[in-house]
C-alpha cells in the first residue's frame, strides 16, 4: 500500500496559553478531494497555514509521501509540491493571465523572457482545466471569478503541485461561476491530484468531496466519507462536532 500524499501526526500550534490546534492527525491520499470544515475558530486556518509553510507547528510531525518534512516558509511547501490558493487568490489584477501564471518563475531564453514559451505553456495549463481563454494577454481584473480561480490553479500546475489547497474557492461567486470552480476541482482530482478544500458551503462539499474532516475547538472531531451525507446533515455535524444525526 502506498503512503498518503501528506500525513499529519500530533500537530499542535500554541500562542502562549492559547492552543489553536491540539494534536491533529490527518491523512490525505492521492486523487481525493478532502474537505476541511469547522466553525470559525475551530483551527482550520491555522492548520492550513502549517501545511502551506506559513506557520511552523509547536509540536507534531508532517510526512510527505512517507518522508518527514518541515517547512520554514511557503516556498518550502511549493518546492515539495504543495500549492495553496487563498480566498483572495494572491493574483496581480493589472497583470495579464500569462504574467500571473508565471509570476516569480518566468521562463527565459538566454537573457530574454521566453514570452512565446510562457503563452504556450499557459494555454496548455488552461486547456487541461477545460477552461481555455482566447486572449491570454488581458488583465486578470477583467476576468470573472471562476476564470480567476482557473488562473490561480494554472499557476499551481506551473509549480507542478500535486497537492492543492483551496480556501473558500466559491465564496461570493454566483451559481454559474460556482459550477465552473467545482468543475475545476473535479479536473484536478481526475488528473490524480489531491485537493484539500476549505469551505463553509456544505452543498459544495457534498458535490465534490469524497471525505470530510471536521475540526472542533482545535481537535479533529470527525473524519469520514461523504457518501450518503446531505448538506443539512453535514452542517449539523459541523455545529455539534459529532456524527450522531439520523440520515
Amino acid at each position: 500500500m502506498t503512503d498518503p500524499v501528506l500525513s499529519l501526526r500530533g500537530i499542535r500550534k500554541s500562542y502562549g496559553r492559547v492552543e489553536a490546534v491540539r494534536g491533529v492527525n490527518l491523512d490525505l491520499w492521492a486523487g481525493e478531494v478532502l474537505a476541511l470544515c469547522g466553525d470559525n475558530g475551530a483551527g482550520k486556518s491555522t492548520l492550513v497555514k502549517i501545511i502551506a509553510g506559513a506557520l511552523e507547528p509547536s509540536a507534531g510531525t508532517m510526512l510527505r509521501d512517507g518522508a518527514e518534512v518541515s517547512f520554514t516558509g511557503p516556498r518550502d511547501a511549493l518546492r515539495a509540491g504543495i500549492a495553496t490558493i487563498y480566498q483572495d487568490l494572491a493574483l496581480a489584477p493589472r497583470l495579464s493571465i500569462v504574467q500571473n501564471i508565471f509570476l516569480g518563475s518566468e521562463l527565459t531564453h538566454g537573457m530574454l523572457l521566453d514570452k512565446a514559451g510562457m503563452v504556450r505553456q499557459a494555454r496548455g495549463f488552461l486547456e487541461r482545466l477545460h477552461l481555455p481563454l482566447p486572449d491570454l494577454s488581458v488583465a486578470v481584473e477583467s476576468l470573472s471569478g471562476g476564470q480567476r480561480q482557473a488562473v490561480a490553479i494554472a499557476r499551481a500546475l506551473r509549480w507542478q503541485a500535486d497537492l492543492v489547497i483551496m480556501d473558500e474557492p466559491t465564496a461570493a461567486l454566483g451559481v454559474r461561476e460556482t459550477g465552473e470552480v467545482l468543475g475545476l476541482i473535479r479536473r484536478l482530482r481526475d488528473e490524480g491530484r489531491t485537493v484539500l478544500l476549505i469551505s463553509h458551503n456544505m452543498e459544495d462539499v457534498c458535490a465534490v468531496a469524497s471525505r470530510v474532516a471536521i475540526l472542533k475547538n482545535g481537535t479533529k472531531a470527525i473524519d469520514r466519507d461523504t457518501e450518503g451525507l446531505t448538506a443539512d446533515r453535514l452542517a449539523h455535524m459541523v455545529m455539534i462536532g459529532r456524527d450522531s444525526v439520523a440520515a
